[in-house]
């Protein structure tokens, strides 16, 4: 007891409350440093891929899901069906880059959009992952671009569009020429961009329902991956893969969905 009277008598009382302030403080910098240390995801370390269902309640699906994305389209198991054109109704749009450390994107203004069976999607903005996140028949391609639409109904509709390295790309050549730091953006004064311009002539397509290929991995999207590719240069594509290291998800299962084209 002796030791005991020579304490505070607010540790005497073992509260629930901390003895001091500075216990208080010591405390909230240990809430603090685990803020600190929060793990991000990412496409590796402790935040990749395989972990992002793990990281957070609102990231479940992308490890509980069923209908994920993207996948390896198999086209010796295709469902042959006539399906529904792409009706392309695009505008040119200022050229804003914006490098979100994840991948490179540029938001395109209201009133460009497409027409699939009789349902209508606004586009919102497209961005690119290296390599391609879909594989077909178990080949990746250099460099996807996924353009990104939204229905009245709030259904995403998502045209992923292929890239093999080849003749240089001026559409492309825009966007990579003005690639900023990793966090920022950059509105290029003068430039617009039409994303038509990077479209095959043959906009024949797989089709299936998977989800966003990024957390929080949202399932019921509407995937039309286009099978014609289009090029664009090595030097293009280096560019790209210089300011985002491989930012392409891993295939997921299919779990027996129908993939059309």
């Amino acid at each position: 007891m002796k030791i005991l009277s020579t304490l505070p008598v607010c540790c005497l009382s073992i509260a629930l409350v901390g003895c001091s302030n500075s216990d208080q403080n010591e405390k909230k910098d240990h809430a603090d440093d685990n803020a600190h240390h929060e793990v991000h995801w990412a496409y590796e370390g402790a935040g990749a891929a395989n972990h992002w269902g793990d990281l957070k309640e609102e990231f479940a699906l992308c490890k509980t899901g069923k209908a994920q994305s993207p996948i390896d389209i198999k086209t010796a198991s295709l469902t042959d069906e006539e399906l529904p054109a792409i009706n392309v109704s695009y505008s040119a749009t200022p050229l804003t880059v914006i490098n979100s450390g994840y991948g490179v994107k540029v938001n395109y203004a209201a009133g460009s959009s497409i027409t699939v069976g009789g349902k209508s999607y606004d586009l919102l903005q497209f961005h690119f992952h290296t390599p391609s996140e879909h594989t077909i028949d178990g080949k990746a391609f250099e460099m996807v671009a996924h353009l990104v639409h939204k229905a009245a109904d709030g259904q995403l509709g998502v045209i992923g569009v292929l890239f093999e390295a080849g003749a240089e790309n001026a559409v492309i050549g825009k966007v990579f020429d003005n690639l900023p730091a990793k966090g920022e953006e950059k509105a290029v004064a003068g430039e617009s961009i039409n994303v038509a311009d990077i479209l095959p002539s043959d906009l024949a397509y797989y089709n299936y329902s998977g989800s966003l290929t990024t957390p929080p991995c949202s399932e019921g999207v509407h995937w039309m991956v286009l099978t014609t590719p289009v090029q664009a240069s090595a030097d293009q594509i280096a560019k790209l893969a210089g300011v985002i290291k491989g930012n392409a998800r891993p295939v997921q299962a299919d779990n027996g969905r129908v993939i059309k084209k």
